[in-house]
């Protein structure tokens, strides 16, 4: 792999001389390089725009966090280019790899000596009147939420034509496994590993609490009425793309066409992180 597209969530006063010194690097050893527009200004050199970057790379480095990764998953659209994810930051479940291992991961990588995981997505579509009015692709998860002086919801829920129940919630997360420690975590949904093919829904502050999450196959196709009065309930993908949801909106929710292939290096154990991250086995 020559051809290096990298794509960051830095600014000028947030920009570590390690970042530079990989660029350099790269640039040393004659990689192609393609940095998005923003880092490339930065460095005084030539940048494109994010959209086209997928189109002219074999490999992306993301260097940032969690959302800067979720937010490529998307542009790549089942492209088969694989993700280096770095963590600039202090937490990244997705981003494993610490910014002071960026060169050396990098080297693993291009020599194939990594692992690289296929993590599936989810596409959420959205039905006004029997019109599909929007269709989107998420990693992590799908959520739909009420805003913070709504009442409580009513989400009808069906999983491949079969009524399952009616949500009298906050909301309700359908996520993957590779989502399945961020929103629906904090709402008190199971750590899924993350090459599973299964969802997990979860309601969000249910009004009964005997409404607990629950594990699908991902291949089922999950089905969402809303009857809400208010105007005020959002579906979100990511939590980075949102549409404004109205009464009798139809929610189809399934698995994605794309995959993200993530690159992890062979060292990498999800359950160390889970301890690092979660602090599992602590008290």
């Amino acid at each position: 792999m020559k051809k290096i597209g990298i794509i960051t969530k830095l600014t000028e006063n947030a920009f570590p001389d390690i970042v530079k010194d990989f660029v350099h690097w790269l640039t040393d050893k004659n990689f192609d390089i393609y940095p998005d527009s923003e880092m490339a200004k930065f460095l005084k050199i030539k940048g494109y725009d994010r959209d086209s970057i997928p189109s002219l790379v074999e490999m992306i480095v993301v260097l940032g966090g969690d959302g800067t990764l979720l937010s490529v998953s998307r542009l790549i659209k089942g492209m088969n280019i694989p993700i280096l994810g770095v963590n600039m930051g202090s937490l990244g479940f997705i981003t494993e790899v610490n910014k002071n291992e960026i060169l050396d991961v990098f080297k693993l990588a291009v020599e194939g000596r990594c692992d690289i995981e296929d993590r599936i997505m989810i596409t959420a579509e959205i039905f006004r009147k029997g019109e599909c009015i929007t269709e989107s692709n998420a990693l992590n998860d799908v959520v739909i939420t009420k805003g913070a002086l709504a009442r409580i919801i009513d989400i009808e829920t069906y999983i491949d034509n079969k009524y399952v129940t009616t949500f009298k919630s906050d909301g309700l997360i359908i996520s993957t496994p590779t989502g399945s420690t961020g929103y629906s975590l904090s709402a008190g949904g199971p750590v899924l590993y993350p090459t599973l093919h299964c969802f997990v829904i979860t309601p969000i502050c249910p009004h009964t609490l005997t409404n607990r999450p629950i594990v699908i196959n991902d291949d089922m196709v999950i089905e969402i009425i809303l009857n809400a009065e208010s105007e005020d309930v959002v579906l979100t993908l990511d939590g980075q793309v949102g549409f404004p949801l109205r009464k009798k909106d139809v929610i189809r929710v399934k698995k994605s066409s794309f995959t993200t292939k993530l690159i992890i290096p062979f060292e990498k154990d999800y359950f160390n992180v889970l301890r690092q991250k979660l602090k599992w086995g602590e008290r």
